[in-house]
């Protein structure tokens, strides 16, 4: 009698199917006492069925957007058709305040707010206190003696930077970005000849390979494992190539989501300076109290997965043209107002 196919996967519907078999086998006369070596041979043969059966079903789930249930699994099935799940997004709040310069000498022409953490804040439960950074120095001229930085845009989180020396002689060399929580519209890459170069040219995020051309100076990013980011760029056809020796310093904010929403307290905490006749000088007196134009809002965690698994079909159906009803209704929350 052969074995029949296995319909159920349950280890005891295995050990009976394996049992059944052994009845028609009249070699062996202790196969049904529990007790007997045979009992306990088919117990082994079950339950590495049972196990098997269990890592192919749950490979065979792994590779379909649908019923994937590892972040990285789903997030690689939908790189494939070219979506990149939303990142989180830092709180965003505006601040004012200015500083009385009559008393500073010698006397600025004006001052520079540098990039980094410019204040702290508690959360709008006061059970936390957050940092808020700016990713580039912000320079405001003096005008009868006050400096007024007005307006200023914050990010919730710390200011991180990360710097590789580009080299042909690795193929397999990747510009990972070590942390997560990353907001990656907040990305900002500087490149340079070489590491000891004064003069650095900015790149760009680019999403698609429209109106690149070989000359642009664009970076692209995608999500690897645990919700980290790896940057690549152009290879002289899409985007500009790098060469032998490039410094690249890549500046990013690492947030805490929506947690930071509502706050509205700061105090200052940044660092301003400035420059006269060649020599840099850190102002530490005349700082007012901070001013909030707007609290923090628009703060939020990384896309889900069940997010991507709605998402990431309906935009490589629409390849970003907005022409039917459904076109619209997948671009405006993934692309516009998340």
């Amino acid at each position: 009698m052969p074995l029949v196919n296995f319909s159920n996967l349950d280890f005891n519907q295995v050990k009976t199917s394996l049992r059944d078999y052994l009845k028609s086998n009249s070699n062996f006369t202790d196969y049904d006492f529990e007790g007997s070596n045979l009992s306990s041979i088919l117990d082994v043969l079950a339950y590495n069925t049972y196990i098997t059966s269990y890592n192919a079903n749950m490979v065979a789930n792994e590779v379909f957007i649908d019923s994937a249930t590892l972040r990285e699994n789903v997030v690689s099935l939908a790189k494939n058709i070219g979506y990149l799940p939303r990142s989180r997004k830092s709180g965003c709040a505006v601040i004012s305040f200015f500083v009385d310069a009559t008393n500073i000498s010698p006397a600025p022409a004006s001052i520079t707010l540098k990039k980094g953490p410019v204040v702290a804040s508690a959360s709008k439960f006061g059970s936390s206190s957050f940092v808020f950074s700016i990713t580039e120095d912000i320079t405001v001229p003096v005008f009868d003696g006050i400096a007024s930085f007005d307006d200023i845009k914050i990010y919730e989180g710390i200011l991180l930077t990360s710097n590789f020396t580009f080299t042909s002689r690795n193929p397999n060399q990747k510009f990972i970005l070590p942390n997560s929580g990353i907001d990656t519209s907040l990305i900002n890459i500087m490149v340079k000849s070489n590491e000891q170069s004064t003069s650095q040219v900015k790149y760009l995020f680019q999403d698609n390979l429209l109106e690149i051309d070989s000359d642009s100076k664009i970076f692209f990013i995608q999500e690897i494992e645990g919700e980290r980011y790896e940057v690549f760029f152009g290879d002289g056809i899409f985007g500009h190539a790098l060469e032998e020796g490039n410094f690249i310093t890549i500046n990013y904010i690492s947030s805490n989501g929506d947690t930071s929403n509502g706050a509205s307290q700061f105090s200052f905490s940044g660092r301003l300076s400035y420059n006269r006749n060649g020599v840099e000088y850190t102002v530490t007196t005349g700082i007012s109290l901070v001013t909030t134009v707007s609290p923090s809002s628009g703060g939020q965690n990384i896309e889900g997965v069940e997010s991507i698994r709605k998402f990431a079909p309906k935009i490589y159906a629409t390849q970003n043209r907005a022409v039917t009803t459904d076109d619209y209704e997948t671009l405006i929350p993934s692309k516009i107002y998340p």
